[in-house]
C-alpha cells in the first residue's frame, strides 16, 4: 500500500506558480514549497517576488524568480523555456494569476474592463496550460491545477466578467483533462470561496462582508493557509487518479 505522507511530498519536482506574489497565490507557493518542490514564481510586480524568495528560501528548495504578465502570450513562452532550462523538467503548474472582479452593475462594465479580466483570468491561463502542457506530454507526466471560483458555478451581482472569466476556466480544465489524460497530463481546477487577502478585504470590510459570512455554513471567511493543502494534494501523487474535476474550498458556501 502506497505511503499517503509520501506521495503527498513533491521533493525533486518542479513546480511554476503563476500569481504568486501575493493573497493565494503567495499562500499555494509556500506550501509547495514546505512540501519540498522546486518553485518558480510569476506575478507583474518584481518587488512581491523578491520578498517571496526571501520566503521560500527557508525551506530548502530552489527557487526561479520570473516577473511578467500571463497575459502576454510571448512571456509566458520565454517563462516556460527558462524553467525546462532551470531543472529539466516540469511537474506542476498552478495557475493562480488573475484579477478580482470589478465590482460593477453589469450594464456599467466597460468593454476594457470586460477584455482586462478575460485577458488575464483566462487567456493567459490558457497560455500557461498550454506551454506547460507541451512539456509535460513530452515528459509523459503532469499535473495541472487552474484556481477557479465559486462563482465559476454560482451567482454573484456586479461581477459578471469574472464570473465568465472562472467558468471559462473550469471548461478549459475539463477540456484539457480528456484532451491530454492519454499522455500522463493531469488538469483540474481548485475553486476557493471567500479567502481574507489584500484584493478580498475591501469587499469583506464593506456591508457586503457581513452578507457573505452569513451565506458560509462554517461563519467564517478562509485563511490563505488553508487553501494549500488542496493545491499540494492535485500537484502530487496523491491526486494521480484525479483530473477533469474542481475540488472546492469554500467552507460550505456552495453546498447551500
Amino acid at each position: 500500500m502506497a505511503d499517503v505522507n509520501t506521495e503527498l511530498r513533491l521533493d525533486g519536482k518542479t513546480a511554476w506558480v503563476t500569481g504568486a506574489g501575493k493573497g493565494l497565490g503567495r499562500a499555494i507557493a509556500v506550501a509547495l514549497s514546505q512540501a519540498g518542490a522546486n518553485l518558480a514564481v510569476t506575478a507583474r510586480t518584481a518587488a512581491d517576488l523578491d520578498s517571496l524568495e526571501a520566503e521560500l528560501a527557508a525551506y530548502g528548495g530552489k527557487v526561479l524568480v520570473l516577473p511578467g504578465s500571463v497575459a502576454d502570450s510571448a512571456a509566458v513562452l520565454t517563462m516556460t523555456e527558462r524553467i525546462t532550462e532551470w531543472t529539466g523538467r516540469l511537474d506542476a503548474l498552478i495557475n493562480c494569476a488573475g484579477v478580482s472582479p470589478h465590482f460593477t452593475r453589469s450594464e456599467w462594465v466597460t468593454d476594457e474592463d470586460w477584455r482586462r479580466v478575460l485577458d488575464i483570468n483566462l487567456q493567459g491561463t490558457f497560455y500557461c496550460c498550454r506551454e506547460a502542457g507541451k512539456v509535460m506530454l513530452q515528459q509523459g507526466s503532469g499535473s495541472i491545477v487552474n484556481v477557479s471560483s465559486v462563482h465559476a458555478s454560482t451567482g454573484f451581482e456586479r461581477i459578471a466578467a469574472y464570473a465568465a472569466s472562472k467558468g471559462g476556466v473550469e471548461a478549459l480544465s475539463k477540456a484539457l483533462a480528456v484532451e491530454w489524460a492519454d499522455r500522463g497530463v493531469r488538469v483540474n481546477a481548485l475553486a476557493p470561496g471567500y479567502f481574507r487577502t489584500d484584493l478580498s478585504s475591501g469587499l469583506l470590510d464593506s456591508r457586503w462582508g457581513e452578507r457573505i459570512v452569513q451565506g458560509t455554513p462554517l461563519g467564517r471567511v478562509g485563511n490563505v493557509e488553508e487553501l494549500g493543502g488542496a493545491a499540494v494534494f492535485l500537484a502530487s501523487d496523491a491526486s494521480r487518479f484525479v483530473t477533469g474535476t474542481t475540488l472546492t474550498v469554500d467552507g460550505g458556501w456552495t453546498a447551500r
